[in-house]
């Protein structure tokens, strides 16, 4: 069995990300805290040329990924691209490590200590390389840091260890600061419901396995002692005939919406995979306003199609090909589609009418949420796939919108 079945989704772990300037012991800190060599450890400035990723498990906190990025400080071309990688880690960051060094200049971890106190980031402060300086020496530096930034910084060696069972202890208190757990299905279920699946297997899903919101959701379903049933369109009638009650709840893959609407018991609730995705990853309301969008839609309108993804295009490809079909349908083959794929976001979308996600099962909720805030404030409506295919079939006032 693939072993991604057996662990949990990078996406559903909690992010810590590591910050701070070039050589400033992030990378040996890690290794520190996790008492592996994740990272590569030079005295050469900029070792650390893109995000290095560590999924773990941290007692008290969990499953983890652990971000180590390239220093903030970086100068030149190479450097300001990863700088940039370092700015979109810290989009999907959870739990912010910010390290101080003994630089009098402390203006560029003030701006990144902003950073994170607007996205209300947990931010857990450490001075670094403690054991290179006498303790009056840190406490001093202690004192100044929290003067001018009104942060307590906890004196960490990654070489001696000082400090490092605090700074676990301080990343454990950090996670009861980041959001409750979220339920992909929400209140629209309760222990005993019958709950079905359907689920088309399209070529984007490879042989012997599922795509990952499907597993995710099975999971959830069973967890919480669901009667679940998988079937693919085909099958549903047959699964409904067999059963003595109506489901309490269908999902459907959003391709099928209309198909599986025109065959569900009146009794029973439907939603698809995608719309679960939209209220369990991102803002649902926002994005059921933004829909509202496309009735504005002209052949002179621009479209950002923006996928988690990276996968080869495929004919039938529910992004590249189904909406953008959709949409053109509407307003006339001159509508402006563009597509990014994976972390791929443009920085500027001020030109764009509507930005239309996907449902994000590959990044985590920080890291949706941290691209609604960046089309709000560019004033740029933003949906998702599911709530775009229901409101061009016309039964968004008739699903399940999912969320607590």
């Amino acid at each position: 069995m693939d072993k991604s079945l057996n662990t949990t989704p990078v996406a559903s772990r909690t992010h810590i990300g590591f910050f701070g300037r070039m050589n400033a012991g992030k990378s040996s800190l890690i290794n520190a805290l996790t008492a592996q060599p994740v990272s590569i450890v030079s005295e050469e400035a900029g070792t650390t040329t893109d995000v290095v990723k560590k999924t773990m498990e941290i007692h008290g906190i969990g499953p983890c990924v652990l971000l180590d990025t390239a220093g903030f400080d970086d100068a030149g071309e190479l450097g300001s691209l990863r700088t940039a990688a370092s700015a979109k880690a810290a989009d999907s960051t959870d739990i912010a490590v910010l390290l101080f060094t003994d630089a009098e200049d402390r203006a560029i971890e003030i701006e990144w200590a902003e950073r994170f106190r607007q996205a209300n980031t947990p931010l857990v402060a450490v001075l670094s390389r403690c054991d290179t300086r006498s303790g009056e020496a840190n406490l001093a530096l202690q004192e100044s840091i929290r003067r001018e930034t009104g942060l307590e910084v906890l004196p960490v060696s990654a070489e001696t260890g000082e400090g490092i069972d605090e700074l676990r202890e301080a990343l454990i208190a950090s996670v009861t600061k980041t959001p409750e757990k979220r339920y992909i299905m929400g209140g629209l279920i309760q222990e005993g419901d019958t709950v079905i699946l359907v689920m088309p297997q399209d070529p984007q899903a490879p042989e012997g396995r599922l795509i990952l919101p499907e597993v995710q959701t099975i999971r959830e379903a069973l967890d919480r002692r669901c009667v679940t049933l998988c079937v693919q369109p085909e099958e549903l009638p047959l699964a409904l005939d067999r059963l003595k009650e109506p489901p309490q709840l269908i999902i459907t893959d959003s391709q099928v919406f209309d198909r599986v609407y025109d065959m569900k018991p009146e009794a029973s609730r439907l939603t698809s995979f995608s719309v679960l995705f939209a209220a369990y990853k991102g803002d649902i309301r926002y994005y059921t306003e933004s829909v509202q969008a496309i009735r504005n839609l002209t052949e002179e309108s621009k479209i950002l199609i923006a996928e988690c993804c990276t996968h080869a295009p495929l004919d039938e490809d529910i992004g590249r090909v189904k909406i953008p079909a959709l949409l053109r349908k509407k307003t006339g083959p001159g509508l402006t589609v563009d597509i990014t794929a994976g972390a791929d976001f443009p920085e500027n979308i001020r030109d764009y009418d509507l930005v239309i996600q996907c449902g994000g099962c590959m990044f985590n909720r920080k890291y949706i949420c941290s691209r609604i805030d960046k089309a709000k404030e560019a004033g740029v409506p933003m949906t998702n796939y599911g709530i775009t295919i229901a409101y061009l079939k016309n039964i968004l006032d008739r699903i399940e919108l999912g969320g607590e």
